[in-house]
């Protein structure tokens, strides 16, 4: 019977078996160190573009979140009102160019004057003329801030659009603020004017008698109303992105939304204001047509369903006229 090999001498044997049998030898090359296992975990896979990388949030952690965002923009408008009540009296001035060049051109007697009927009535309309500078100036952190709520419910890909988001929501909300001062008060406050003036019988005529108080409010809640509608790109093209409508939505709907920009300018503008109903309700539709575009060309696109809807009605859209044509000429030949 074959005796057991030491231990020790059966591990030399195995070794050398190994290392090819050329343990030993002067010529051998030095063994290879075996390389260590990676014990490690794999790598993370990269997240996907349309994965959320926040973690979920309860009611008091979205409470939490709101209360810091609204604290935040009403710093943000509060250090705005303070730097535009150093220049109120400017502020005013710039202001008040479009009423006072409408006075002159409607030949007006007398010089412009503002006038208030109380101790603290100059004062108010400063300070009320301070918080819409602020609210101008502090608009950037306050979409900025909104962002940044909404933000958590939102996919990877679209946190991409911060950026651009507050840049653009910004510029369109001073461009609307813009044209309300370039285009709009001119024109009606030229024509208001020219209501004043001799009244047929003898002696007597309107004499304009502008409060301060009155002519700030107005200005405050148009300059804020065209500044809101300016925003219409911009939301539509957010709600396109995120895939809640598309371009055809909007296309469908146009002719409803010319109804409801009359409407919506009827209850911003003052019912007096006529001319400012249709300044803000033409921006109103035009900008509308502009959504439809960037929707078209940026959002989210409709799926073969909603194209075969939408030809599916302008089919029978087409033969309802044509039936009414027909009908017409039927009429007109009897």
């Amino acid at each position: 019977m074959k005796r057991a090999e030491p231990r020790e001498r059966a591990a030399r044997r195995r070794d050398e078996e190994d290392d090819g049998g050329t343990r030993g030898r002067k010529d051998a090359p030095e063994p290879r160190e075996r390389e260590p296992k990676d014990e490690r975990d794999p790598a993370p896979r990269p997240p996907h573009d349309d994965e959320r990388d926040d973690p979920p949030m309860t009611i008091w952690d979205h409470l939490s979140e709101l209360r810091g965002r609204v604290v935040k923009s009403v710093l943000a408008v509060t250090a705005g009102t303070i730097v535009a009540w150093f220049f109120k009296d400017r502020i005013l001035g710039i202001m008040v160019q479009p009423l006072e060049r409408a006075w002159k051109q409607n030949k007006i007697p007398g010089d412009l004057s503002l006038h208030f009927t109380s101790v603290v009535g100059a004062f108010m309309n400063y300070l009320k003329l301070a918080i819409l500078v602020g609210l101008v100036v502090g608009a950037p952190v306050v979409f900025y801030q909104l962002w940044r709520f909404i933000a958590p419910g939102l996919y990877r890909r679209e946190k991409r659009y911060v950026i651009p988001f507050v840049l653009a929501t910004s510029i369109l909300f001073a461009c609307g603020c813009v044209f309300g001062y370039f285009v709009a008060f001119p024109y009606a406050f030229e024509w208001l004017l020219s209501l004043a003036g001799p009244i047929d019988t003898a002696g007597a005529r309107l004499t304009p008698t502008l409060m301060m108080s009155e002519y700030v409010d107005l200005v405050a809640k148009l300059s804020l109303a065209f500044g809101a509608v300016f925003e219409i790109p911009i939301i539509t093209l957010a709600l396109s992105l995120v895939g809640v409508i598309n371009y055809l939505h909007l296309v469908r709907f146009f002719r409803w939304w010319i109804v409801i920009a009359f409407v919506v300018a009827a209850v911003i503008t003052p019912p007096d204001l006529g001319t400012t109903q249709l300044l803000m309700a033409a921006p109103m539709i035009a900008l509308y047509g502009l959504s439809i575009g960037l929707c078209y060309l940026l959002g989210k696109p409709p799926t073969e369903a909603q194209r075969e809807a939408y030809a599916e009605q302008k089919r029978e859209r087409r033969e309802a006229r044509e039936k009414k044509r027909q009908k017409a000429r039927r009429d007109a030949g009897e």
